[in-house]
């Protein structure tokens, strides 16, 4: 805080209040990104009742500092630009017949392009490259030392957690060139979520432009913990969780002796993981940011509560499009991966309906690159690449690309036989080296209600081109699929990928697999 006295002489000595420096809110430093094609906030604190002028790209836009020192303006909508340029922000006093520069603060090298979030827990949190083989991406040297896109910023934010809004810090914005693997090597830690890398490497490629991502992520936390309080509103079936009090962490332990979070299956009792808790340390300092949207990949936390894991995703979609006053924010996110949990598919399911009822909200499945020997696959690219169609497709026009995994449209019996119509699929292929078959992964019940492993009858099987014996080479016949289990006549219900290995393998014709579902 700098204090000074400033004095004018006009018809005798007047002495100004002493005045606080500017003060930028969290995004704003050097080397940020701007969200084109729509108004820009820029916000921050200075002196009461000062006026604060914001000057970028031929722009100038001037506010008045409120009672608390708050103030915010709103830069008018902008081309794209992968110039350098500074952002200028004065602080004036007013009410004299000049205008006394109290304060300036200069942002540099700062773009204009697409802005996304990055949120979630460890696959999301999981580096581009670290120290541990079993948690950063299998590719992540070879591509941090091999990519040069200046133009693309990532922003790391510190685990923090707080019981309120926590806006006192500054995003360092990192350009992805080479020396983003120097800074692991020198300084450790501190490496963006390779998922979110990957996604703005692919955004980049297409679309030529500057790209910014602020990565803020943990692993093993819930989906609550990122939820603002502001996303509990309307939602009944969540009455329980809004109405849980946010306390300090001395006041949580207690609590969970002989109070409300005495239950420690509730934020599996640990502080960090109540409501709000880190939206209000990584997230709430961020807002009301101009961006596209976030992405996300989170769930495993939550696994045991799939009854409610889609509300819980409308609450966290609701608070995040009021918090960042943006009611198109998009949000696309990740189907869980299979790493051996036995109830996967029925959070699967949450997720996909979650899916199927938000507009703005679009499922990657990744059902291909789980490991069942690690909750932390090393594949971030795929699962980058499928989210990164979504945005192309639905935000940036690519009318070409084909973003949706199949969903289920239609079903009937035929005799002993299940035959099933799928959006998004007009054609099939198995690739599943999981199972190495035709059983890729469906089951069939009779009235019974026992499941037995089920087999698509229109799998083709085609002559080895030197033994001519008949073998399955991955093609299906025609747009449905038809499944049958060897001893059931009459069958009553079917499911895919709710045993063992959980791996799916059924692929449309534009390399994106089917995801789990169930008839009953």
């Amino acid at each position: 805080m700098k204090n000074l006295t400033i004095t004018l002489f006009m018809a005798g000595a007047m002495t100004l209040p002493a005045f606080a420096k500017i003060d930028l809110g969290t995004p704003f430093a050097d080397g940020m990104v701007l969200q084109r094609g729509r108004e820009v906030p820029v916000w921050g604190k200075a002196t009461a009742g000062s006026k604060v002028t914001v000057e970028f790209a031929g722009n100038e836009v001037s506010a008045t500092a409120c009672a608390k020192g708050c103030w915010k303006v709103m830069l008018p909508s902008m081309e794209a630009s992968k110039e350098s340029r500074v952002l200028k922000v004065t602080e004036r006093e007013p009410g004299y017949l000049f205008d006394s520069e109290l304060d300036a603060v200069e942002v540099k090298d700062v773009l204009v392009g697409e802005v996304w979030m990055c949120s979630g827990q460890s696959n999301t949190d999981c580096p581009i490259w670290g120290a541990s083989p079993r948690y950063r991406d299998g590719w992540g040297a070879m591509t941090l030392t091999s990519t040069v896109k200046p133009f693309v910023r990532l922003v790391k934010t510190k685990h923090v957690a707080s019981v309120t809004p926590k806006k006192d810090y500054k995003a360092e914005w990192m350009k992805m060139t080479p020396e983003m693997y120097d800074r692991f090597i020198k300084r450790g830690g501190g490496i963006p979520s390779a998922m979110g890398y990957y996604f703005a490497l692919e955004l980049a490629n297409a679309l030529d432009i500057p790209i910014g991502l602020v990565d803020s992520s943990w692993g093993g936390t819930n989906i609550d913990a990122w939820t603002p309080r502001s996303g509990y509103e309307g939602m009944d079936s969540l009455k329980d969780v809004a109405a849980l009090p946010l306390l300090d962490e001395k006041a949580f332990e207690k609590e969970k002796k002989d109070g409300v979070y005495k239950d420690v299956r509730v934020c599996a009792g640990k502080w960090i993981q109540q409501p709000s808790a880190l939206w209000n340390g990584l997230v709430a300092a961020y807002a009301p940011m101009a961006c596209r949207g976030f992405i996300w990949y989170q769930g495993c936390h939550n696994a045991g509560e799939y009854q409610r894991y889609c509300d819980k995703m409308h609450a966290l979609y609701n608070g995040w499009s009021k918090e960042f006053k943006n009611p198109d924010l998009k949000l696309y996110f990740v189907q869980l991966a299979p790493w051996g949990y036995e109830g996967i598919a029925n959070i699967q399911i949450a997720q996909a309906k979650f899916a199927a009822e938000e507009k703005n909200a679009a499922m990657a499945v990744i059902n291909d690159v789980g490991n069942l020997t690690d909750i932390h696959p090393n594949d971030k690219r795929t699962v980058a690449k499928r989210l990164a169609l979504h945005a192309l497709k639905r935000d940036y026009g690519f009318e070409s690309v084909r973003d949706n995994s199949p969903t289920l449209k239609s079903w009937k019996i035929e005799g002993d036989k299940f035959v099933l119509s799928f959006n998004d699929a007009d054609g099939w292929y198995i690739y599943n080296p999981q199972q190495g078959s035709d059983a890729v992964g469906f089951e069939i019940a009779g009235a019974d209600g026992v499941f037995k492993p089920a087999k698509l009858v229109n799998a083709e099987k085609t002559p080895h081109y030197r033994t001519k014996k008949l073998e399955f080479r991955g093609v299906v016949k025609g747009k449905d699929l038809i499944v049958a289990a060897d001893g059931i006549k009459e069958p009553k219900r079917l499911r895919y990928l709710f045993s063992r290995p959980w791996f799916g393998g059924l692929y449309n014709r534009f390399c994106l697999p089917l995801g789990a579902f169930e008839i009953q």
